[in-house]
């Protein structure tokens, strides 16, 4: 088992701070370099990099305090190569992080570099403010009711209603009319015994009352039918058991490992794409426990590469073969954020689906989200006619043709 992974860069620093580089005056503080600066960090540091704890690789807070910036560069643009050459410090570092190799970042330039210094150091000196988690469901739409069911259940309810009413009325005519009758002269002890029976309960028996209740009890099995019915295939929370108790949690959440990390295919693709046992191995070729120091379900992806085998997961989220997504089209054109459909992800430790995922839940979606046409020619046209149609009405996913059938059924 080699021992090289990808590691994202600045494998570089230790904890100890040494004055001897102080240059935080040298490093920039305009926020659009900051901004360019934090791009870049997340798109290539994030995943084994922290700013103020250690990580896959250790912690890059006043990393500008403790190598100069000569050097910094040249570490990032080929780690390798500043090894080879002999530095201390560099060779020291290697070993205390078990000879992990990173990759070259040989393509970037010092202005990048020293953009991802200002960004770090931004951090450090503005530490962000810990929100507090929404009360929604991640943004995640919220499905309507889908089918007649409401309608059904006021109709149920009206009939209920209109019953009770209907009783009280026969119990109250025949009540009177047998205090009639008992007023009548001339009864004869037949007679008298006909008036003397309860009223109420020779309503009950009669064939009108068993008929309206039997009539009621089928409309309530049928309403259950026809709900039951809408909801065939619609498996929201669907959670099953997967070969490795992999946690989106910690990875996801405490580690906060960009999805794109691991789901490649999700900005450039129709799907987003399970993670093969190489891209586990990117972080996992180091780390053989866990947090609290559990081997066991890590020691399953070496398995799987030893025995050149998949891991066998389960999947959890799936449409229809008469269905088209575009994972590409949402998320890298849109900017759909993966909780509007997948839930906090970020907070489970099974993954479960949390939507609905139905035909009725995406036509919600389309007619409810609002196009971000804004520097983007491809709208004026289109924006500039639903504007002279619709007036100040926002400009929709169904406005662009998202409610048409071919769309998504080709």
């Amino acid at each position: 088992m080699t021992k090289k992974f990808v590691v994202v860069f600045f494998a570089f620093t230790l904890f100890s701070i040494s004055p001897a580089f102080s240059q935080a005056d040298q490093v920039p503080t305009d926020p659009a370099v900051i901004s360019a600066g934090e791009a870049l960090y997340n798109n290539n540091c994030k995943v084994c990099h922290n700013i103020d704890s250690r990580l896959v690789g250790p912690a890059l807070a006043n990393v500008y305090d403790r190598r100069d910036l000569p050097w910094i560069y040249a570490f990032v643009r080929n780690s390798q190569k500043v090894i080879k050459s002999g530095d201390e410090y560099a060779v020291n570092l290697y070993n205390e992080y078990n000879q992990t190799m990173m990759t070259a970042f040989d393509t970037f330039t010092d202005e990048e570099i020293l953009s991802i210094v200002a960004y770090i150091k931004d951090q450090v000196d503005n530490p962000p403010v810990q929100e507090e988690a929404a009360a929604t469901t991640g943004g995640a739409a919220v499905a309507a009711p889908q089918g007649p069911a409401k309608y059904l259940n006021a109709i149920i309810i009206g009939v209920l209603v209109i019953l009770v009413i209907i009783s009280i009325v026969l119990v109250l005519i025949i009540s009177e009319l047998t205090k009639y009758l008992k007023l009548k002269e001339g009864l004869d002890e037949t007679q008298e015994e006909m008036v003397s029976q309860p009223g109420f309960l020779s309503f009950v028996k009669s064939n009108a009352f068993i008929g309206v209740v039997a009539g009621v009890l089928t409309l309530i099995v049928v309403k259950g039918g026809i709900d039951s019915l809408y909801y065939v295939g619609v498996q929201e929370g669907y959670a099953p058991t997967q070969p490795i108790k992999y946690s989106h949690k910690l990875h996801a959440g405490d580690l906060q490992i960009d999805c794109n990390y691991c789901h490649t295919g999700v900005t450039k693709s129709k799907n987003a794409n399970i993670p093969s046992p190489s891209i586990c191995m990117n972080c996992h070729n180091s780390i053989s426990k866990g947090p609290t120091g559990e081997t066991k379900e890590i020691a399953k992806i070496y398995e799987a590469i030893e025995n050149d085998r998949p891991i066998e997961w389960v999947r959890v989220h799936n449409l229809p073969d008469l269905a088209y997504f575009n994972h590409a089209q949402h998320v890298a054109v849109g900017k759909v954020e993966c909780q509007t459909c997948h839930g906090p992800i970020e907070e489970m430790e099974v993954v479960r689906q949390h939507s609905l995922l139905t035909m009725g839940w995406c036509i919600n979606c389309h007619r409810d989200t609002e196009i971000n046409s804004r520097g983007n020619g491809y709208y004026d046209k289109l924006v500039e006619l639903h504007k002279a149609e619709q007036g100040d009405k926002a400009f929709t996913v169904e406005d662009n043709g998202g409610l048409e059938c071919a769309k998504c059924h080709y």
